[in-house]
């Protein structure tokens, strides 16, 4: 590990190290795309239903290590997305939205491996954690904005309540709580450069997924 790691906080040292693998993730060609109002509704749709699979392995996974030491401080109930997520689905499907609905291969693959850190590693489920819904409360916000202002939805309703945490009313003050967390995780200095390491492995498989949802919907689709 990085000899500064000792001294640099572990939030600092998580956000660097996976820095590449963030911005290659969010300039792929289907989020480029999506977010510059290029694609329908129904791209918008298939990524929703790839968020539901990856949300479900996480979501199911919390359960069992809500009293871990080292991944229950980050199982928090007002993060949850799987309940909003049904909702926009039901919405953008209709009621019967789980008919016919399945994973990508690459969508199978990133909620297998957040599956398996769940049951077998702890730490690494909070590499998932992190990804995913920090993110969600940062630059999902954009894509909020976007579905919003593209196809319609109605502000903070049905189709993006997936972006909408109701309870959290400050989301600034709770990813600074967040990070408290990551800096205080209760993992060595070597298990803490795994967690980097499955951070950046959480993102490649982020961005695979997006790759097949590009080839699914080219430009001018």
């Amino acid at each position: 590990m990085d000899p500064t790691a000792t001294t640099t906080p572990f939030s600092t040292l998580i956000r660097t190290a996976s820095h590449e693998q963030h911005t290659e993730a969010e300039s792929s060609a289907f989020m480029s795309d999506m977010l510059g109002g290029r694609l329908g509704v129904d791209a918008y749709t298939r990524y929703t239903e790839q968020l539901w699979f990856v949300y479900r392995a996480l979501e199911d996974g919390a359960q069992a290590l809500r009293e871990d030491p080292v991944a229950g401080p980050f199982v928090q109930p007002e993060l949850m997305r799987t309940a909003e997520l049904e909702r926009d689905l039901a919405h953008l499907r209709g009621e019967g939205w789980r008919e016919g609905l399945e994973p990508l291969p690459a969508t199978a693959a990133y909620a297998a491996r957040v599956t398996r850190c769940a049951r077998e590693w702890p730490a690494g489920y909070i590499a998932h954690h992190y990804t995913r819904y920090l993110g969600d409360l940062s630059g999902g916000q954009i894509i909020r904005g976007t579905a919003e202002r593209t196809w319609g939805f109605e502000r903070k309703g049905d189709g993006v309540r997936f972006y909408v945490f109701e309870q959290i009313p400050n989301p600034a003050a709770f990813k600074r709580e967040y990070r408290e967390l990551l800096d205080a995780v209760n993992a060595d200095d070597l298990e803490k450069q795994r967690i980097v390491d499955e951070c950046r492995r959480a993102f490649a498989l982020n961005t695979a997924v997006f790759r097949e949802l590009g080839e699914a919907f080219p430009l001018g689709a």
